[in-house]
């Protein structure tokens, strides 16, 4: 059996992208959660998959309304990320009280991410402390910036190589 802490070592060294999974709960608050659990299913239709702790109202929020975004972070945005991961000492909508967010149909959108997705649940599964939920892409925004990445515990951002 893998013990815990060598399954976290090794996830560790997966680089992920830093995201904001907002949603709104079925009372119309505002729920976030930063993320890294995050990737592409399918380009027909174009889908994405999110992975929210159970214990979280984003989690609760998504399954009782059926929608979720996804914002993409910038290089930029390391402070926003902590403040969703709960290291600010904030939850459930005081995390909104910093960013420039917005509601595209009724879902929370950071104006100035790089990226942003609204989402359809289309399909949804429980894996241990995790709910899986596969996403079916409504909405697309563009914006700037490179993507903010997180490895081994630290942020980190795509550095252009030279090509001589």
């Amino acid at each position: 059996m893998i013990a815990t802490d060598q399954f976290r070592a090794a996830m560790a060294r997966f680089p992920g992208a830093v995201t904001i999974v907002p949603a709104r709960s079925s009372e119309g608050e505002r729920r976030g959660i930063a993320a890294t659990a995050v990737c592409s299913v399918t380009a027909d239709p174009p889908s994405v998959l999110v992975c929210l702790n159970v214990a979280t109202g984003t989690c609760a929020a998504v399954e009782a309304t059926g929608r979720f975004a996804v914002n993409l972070l910038s290089e930029t945005q390391t402070g926003l990320a902590l403040r969703f991961a709960g290291q600010a000492g904030v939850s459930g909508t005081d995390k909104f009280a910093e960013g420039d967010w917005e509601a595209e149909d009724d879902l929370p959108i950071l104006r100035d991410a790089p990226v942003t997705l609204a989402c359809e649940v289309s399909q949804s599964l429980s894996a241990g402390t995790h709910r899986i939920f596969i996403g079916r892409i409504t909405g697309i925004a563009h914006g700037e910036g490179a993507a903010l990445l997180y490895e081994q515990s630290r942020f980190r951002s795509l550095a252009a190589k030279d090509s001589a």
